[in-house]
């Protein structure tokens, strides 16, 4: 009988189909077809936390104000994770243009308050914290003074894997003593497969990283890709390797148990109230899975408790700023548009009364894509495809205007892109200027010294130095409001319900008084940030409840008084008209002027800058629509601008 059964067995198996290929989206690569799952050796997982920087990012437009991480911080520095995310990525541009705190204050606040535990924190390679390539003497000042206030843990990515981009920072944080962490910008495309992303790896190892991280920003890594990904790394280099993977499609905590089966070392997770949608994994739940286990993280799930609690009862009073796009975007398996870059898109749109054009905007950035040689959609090829995509489809012709980022991308300014570029549309962004073929920073000469001459007086400290040099009309603004004194240094004290905070600053200027409605009464913080706009100015307005320590309130920015001149009359500001002539020169986006390039009666020729706008993170030059003398300027730096306005006159 046993013989019947093992021959009807064969049988079967002879007549059962082969497994069918996989199915790929339209234009990705095919999946690893080896579906064989062997478990690497069991070792502990260590945990980088990301709260601090990248869960608050994902979630709440990174609008999470250093008073609400100190009280918790001792807390998170007795759990024992490898390291804590806290610093880098969009939180330095943050701090300076909407909370009017000093980025540096709050990296030396964290480092006293958190001594024990590694502080982590995220640099895009030649970009820095920003959206452009710096000249390497300002990357190198920029890297050793993080490393002064308190980084010990640099995560360098570049946003088109160029390895060339990641050399100088690799070595300046080796030089510095602290530890490099090279970063694989992980996505799924015709050109990108796990065989070059091993090579890469080998070439990031031999710069002298530390610690090798795979960082999936939009969420595509599935899990039997993460698998064969991490196993294949194991073989191909002997550094640990560290996953970073967005919980967007919802695929991040499958990809991650299968990427620890395929022997990963470290992991990104994010507390639970601050995990999920666009962000991460949560720490407890990870830490839960893994216990009494091989990969046990030997974290306590006790310790999580009171800071559990702490970050479900701060996230509330940030709910103005949470992201409409929660939960599972399994859209972004085919758009592969993250979900930061959702939200930009979001505004853009917003901004011009186009949001119903939203579906429109999210076919054309995968055609863009394509164009551009399929980059990986990661700050800031996510802004300059993303921007050029919303114009695309906002002025009814595909690339009628191009940006500046635009154009610089096909000339080699951000480096190599990974795949072949639509030269038709390189021809059309570029004209017959020739791209580069070298590292693209060694074509900057340094600047550091150079923009010193532009300093406001009260840039005194390195910090502030560099402050100025990455973000000039922010970091101006901010610095002008400390000197006049808006900026008023606040004890950080008795801010939590659990207990007193730990020592620290807030920058404020409060002007302080209560409100009684209905017999209930509220104490009101009102702080004033930023210059005026149309004769009104930027305030941040902070409601505490009476029966709370807490704010449970979200801090609400609003436009608080009255316009300096009358709407009508003869002191009636003067509103721009709309273009009616080939001389009229209108932004090709809503933005802030940044630099007005020309002076009245200068003469320009077709295609000269006039002037450059800031709109989603990127800076672009409006070039001059015919040859003619400039006429009249109609707005001044630091305005606001829209699409429908003639900012300068032509003739």
């Amino acid at each position: 009988m046993a013989t019947k059964r093992s021959s009807a067995k064969k049988q079967a198996a002879k007549k059962r189909p082969s497994a069918p290929a996989i199915k790929t989206s339209k234009g990705q690569q095919p999946r690893q077809q080896d579906f064989t799952i062997q478990p690497a050796a069991g070792k502990p997982l260590l945990i980088t936390d990301v709260a601090l920087r990248d869960g608050h990012q994902s979630l709440l437009a990174t609008r999470m104000r250093t008073e609400d991480m100190l009280p918790i911080a001792q807390k998170l520095d007795a759990v024992g994770y490898w390291s804590l995310e806290v610093w880098g990525g969009a939180t330095f541009d943050t701090c300076l243009r909407f909370l009017k705190e000093d980025p540096w204050e709050r990296l030396r606040a964290l480092r006293a308050a958190m001594p024990n535990t590694k502080l982590q924190m995220l640099l895009r390679g030649q970009n820095l914290v920003g959206y452009r390539h710096y000249a390497d003497d300002v990357l190198e000042r920029f890297i050793e003074r993080s490393a002064t206030n308190g980084i010990d843990v640099f995560r360098i990515f570049d946003a088109l894997n160029d390895v060339r981009n990641l050399d100088r920072a690799v070595r300046e944080v080796k030089a510095c003593g602290k530890h490099a962490e090279a970063a694989i910008s992980y996505t799924v495309s015709p050109v990108h497969s796990i065989d070059r992303f091993v090579d890469m790896a080998k070439q990031l190892e031999d710069l002298g990283t530390d610690t090798l991280c795979i960082k999936d920003m939009a969420g595509l890594l599935a899990p039997l890709d993460a698998y064969h990904l991490v196993r294949r790394l194991k073989a191909a280099v002997k550094v640990p390797i560290h996953l970073h993977s967005h919980y967007t499609s919802g695929m991040a905590s499958m990809s991650s148990l299968m990427a620890i089966l395929g022997g990963l070392d470290m992991l990104d997770t994010a507390m639970s109230p601050l995990s999920g949608g666009t962000s991460h994994p949560a720490t407890e739940t990870v830490v839960a899975s893994l216990r009494n286990t091989p990969y046990d993280t030997g974290l306590d799930l006790a310790s999580f408790l009171p800071i559990t609690e702490h970050f479900r009862t701060v996230r509330r009073k940030y709910r103005q700023f949470e992201s409409d796009f929660t939960g599972v975007d399994a859209e972004i398996l085919t758009s592969q548009i993250p979900g930061g870059m959702l939200s930009n898109l979001a505004a853009q749109l917003t901004e011009q009364n186009a949001l119903d054009r939203m579906k429109e905007v999210l076919d054309e950035v995968p055609r863009v894509r394509k164009e551009m040689g399929y980059p990986p959609l990661v700050t800031p090829t996510s802004q300059i495809v993303g921007t050029q995509a919303t114009l695309n489809v906002l002025t009814g012709e595909r690339y009628k205007v191009i940006t500046t980022e635009t154009k610089n991308y096909f000339l080699g300014l951000y480096g190599r892109a990974p795949g072949q570029v639509d030269h038709d549309v390189m021809a059309r962004a570029i004209g017959n200027e020739e791209p580069i073929k070298t590292r693209p920073a060694d074509r900057l000469e340094p600047e550091f010294d150079a923009i010193k001459k532009d300093l406001p007086a009260s840039a005194e400290t390195l910090e502030d130095q560099l402050s100025f040099v990455l973000f000039p009309a922010i970091a101006r603004d901010f610095f002008e409001a400390r000197e006049k004194g808006d900026l008023v240094p606040e004890p950080l004290e008795a801010t939590s319900p659990k207990g007193p905070s730990v020592a620290g600053e807030l920058h404020l200027a409060p002007v302080e008084f209560n409100v009684t409605v209905h017999g209930e009464t509220y104490h009101v913080k009102v702080s004033g940030s930023g210059r005026k706009t149309d004769g009104r100015k930027p305030y941040y307005i902070r409601v505490n409840d009476k029966l709370e320590e807490v704010s449970l309130e979200p801090i609400q920015e609003v436009l608080a008084g009255v316009p300096e001149a009358p709407e009508t009359g003869a002191g009636a500001k003067r509103k721009r008209p709309k273009p009616s002539k080939p001389g009229d020169v209108a932004p090709p986006m809503p933005g802030r002027v940044v630099k007005i390039l020309v002076a009245k009666d200068d003469r320009v020729k077709s295609g000269d800058p006039l002037l450059i706008i800031e709109a989603m993170k990127m800076e672009s030059r409006v070039p001059a629509p015919i040859d003619g003398k400039v006429t009249a300027i109609l707005a001044a730096e630091g305005e606001n601008v829209k699409t429908d306005e003639t900012v300068i006159q032509l003739e």
